[in-house]
């Protein structure tokens, strides 16, 4: 099991408050019920992972802008998506979307590894140095099209898409077990989403719709066009 969880309860005890109350949000208002979940978002310092002015907001029921017009997701959703995922400690996990590395850093106080992908090198960048200051070292982030997965650590027990796309990727999931859970933002337009489970089955997939939800747009070569590609 990762040492992550020790090495993040020697964190400040700066914003307790703010996160008590962001995690009694998240189990009385949004019926969030798995402890591990719940541990994980409190053991995980968020504003550590906002911009410096943003950080009194850190543990506000909404999501907050990062660098490279990105964002950090609401609360509720990081919860949702991870305790949709069913993760213990020896599930292997693909993130596509690390963004900050907030979510990276939630993943791996719940499995035995966490491999994240994104896809502007300096956010990744920032995110890998992050979670090395926190004292996470069950997770690696990298640089790359996330919607071509990470062939070289799969089968995968869990995946998690923090970016909204028009259709569930194929290598994704390719790159899923038997019995795995991928968990992904899919609709018609960039703008709106529904949040959606598929899992693997010996039969092929099963699809579960979770709501309505808005993320920042996939892209690559199995998601939505850049802008600049028109």
């Amino acid at each position: 099991m990762s040492s992550a969880p020790l090495q993040l309860s020697k964190t400040s005890s700066e914003y307790r408050i703010p996160r008590e109350r962001m995690i009694e949000r998240l189990r009385g208002h949004y019926g969030i019920r798995d402890t591990r979940v719940l541990d994980a978002m409190r053991a995980v310092p968020r504003h550590r992972f906002v911009p410096e002015a943003l950080q009194g907001r850190a543990y506000g029921d909404h999501a907050l802008p990062i660098a490279a017009n990105q964002t950090i997701s609401q609360p509720f959703i990081v919860a949702c998506m991870t305790e949709l995922l069913e993760l213990d400690d020896r599930s292997r996990v693909l993130e596509i979307g690390a963004g900050s590395g907030y979510q990276t850093a939630v993943l791996a106080q719940l499995a035995a590894q966490v491999y994240a992908i994104e896809r502007i090198g300096d956010l990744a960048r920032e995110a890998q140095a992050r979670i090395r200051q926190l004292g996470i070292y069950n997770a690696t982030v990298k640089c790359f099209d996330g919607t071509l997965g990470w062939s070289a650590h799969s089968p995968y027990d869990a995946i998690l898409v923090a970016a909204g796309g028009p259709e569930v990727p194929e290598p994704l999931l390719a790159q899923l077990k038997i019995d795995g859970r991928l968990v992904i933002p899919v609709g018609d337009t960039r703008e709106a989403q529904r949040l959606v489970r598929v899992i693997r089955t010996d039969k092929g997939y099963t699809r579960e719709d979770h709501g309505a939800c808005a993320f920042v747009p996939l892209i690559g070569h199995y998601g939505w066009k850049s802008k600049a590609e028109g």
